[in-house]
């Protein structure tokens, strides 16, 4: 039987795509308001599972059941390509997603619980029978919900030693979840005419490019501005304003994104994603520096 080499495994994997859970697992950690302290290792540890792991096993159950919509879009790719042969794929989905599970068990009750419902969100959102991914609305909020929410609220639960976190923390969590929505559609613009002949509806193909833009930047922009909000009203004034700049810069990299959807999607992911992501940190140290959650 022919074993896929390890570079096609690690692009299988992408680790370009980990980056999003680990953050806003550290965002948790900042919004718990626990010294780091002694538990960085603590804190490492939930940061490889939101990753490396339990992400890491989504983009290989995606691809698996994406392979047929990959051989119109992206060829290139480990198993439309053959460099992942046979079922490897599919191998891979399931030795990852059982290391996930056991990594997260030494992190305790509410890490392990986290990691369950993250893992069968993905296997949710590519497998069928339910395959979320097939309707861009349900299939973005899974998304959205596991890479953003999930990741914060583990995080800060960790941290505080596998207790629920505060309101604060938890309606931080869901809002940039939300926002995430509209991050999930700039991936589905490269693949609009593979989706169309799979029938696979996403925001693009359901509304049109045009219009599935301005609604993947709504997606983003409300909810900061709900946080502005809730900032002030907590009395976190320099926060408030700091995210308020991030939202400015946002807009003015929105406009050049929204002048040529198609061409620039993959540039707004690099430059607009991150702005956004760093807004979600702001949020989170405003927590700690208000005295946690």
């Amino acid at each position: 039987m022919a074993l896929p080499a390890f570079s096609a495994v690690a692009e299988l994997l992408k680790p370009i795509t980990w980056f999003p859970p680990m953050w806003a697992f550290a965002c948790g950690v900042a919004a718990s308001g626990v010294p780091l302290h002694g538990q960085w290792p603590l804190a490492l540890m939930g940061i490889v599972l939101a990753g490396p792991l339990v992400c890491a096993s989504s983009q290989a159950v995606n691809d698996w059941f994406d392979r047929h919509v990959d051989a119109i879009n992206e060829p290139q790719r480990p198993i439309p390509s053959g460099r992942m042969p046979g079922r490897w794929g599919l191998r891979v989905a399931i030795i990852w997603t059982l290391l996930s599970l056991v990594w997260a068990g030494f992190l305790g009750p509410w890490a392990f619980g986290a990691a369950v419902a993250g893992l069968l969100l993905a296997w949710a959102y590519s497998a069928p029978p339910t395959r979320l991914k097939q309707n861009g609305w349900w299939g973005n909020a899974a998304c959205g919900i596991c890479y953003e929410g999930l990741a914060w609220v583990t995080g800060a639960a960790v941290m505080a030693g596998g207790e629920m976190p505060g309101g604060r923390s938890l309606l931080l969590a869901l809002l940039y979840s939300i926002g995430a929505h509209g991050i999930m559609t700039l991936n589905d613009f490269k693949a609009v005419e593979g989706d169309r002949q799979m029938g696979v509806r996403s925001l693009p193909v359901q509304l049109g490019v045009q219009r599935a833009a301005r609604v993947a930047c709504w997606f983003m922009v409300l909810p900061q501005v709900v946080v502005v909000a809730l900032l002030l009203s907590w009395d976190r004034p320099v926060h408030a304003l700091a995210l308020v700049a991030l939202i400015a810069l946002q807009g003015v990299l929105m406009k050049r994104f929204l002048a040529s959807v198609s061409e620039r999607a993959v540039w707004y992911s690099g430059f607009g994603v991150p702005v956004f992501v760093a807004g979600m940190m702001v949020s989170a140290f405003a927590l700690r520096n208000a005295g946690g959650p």
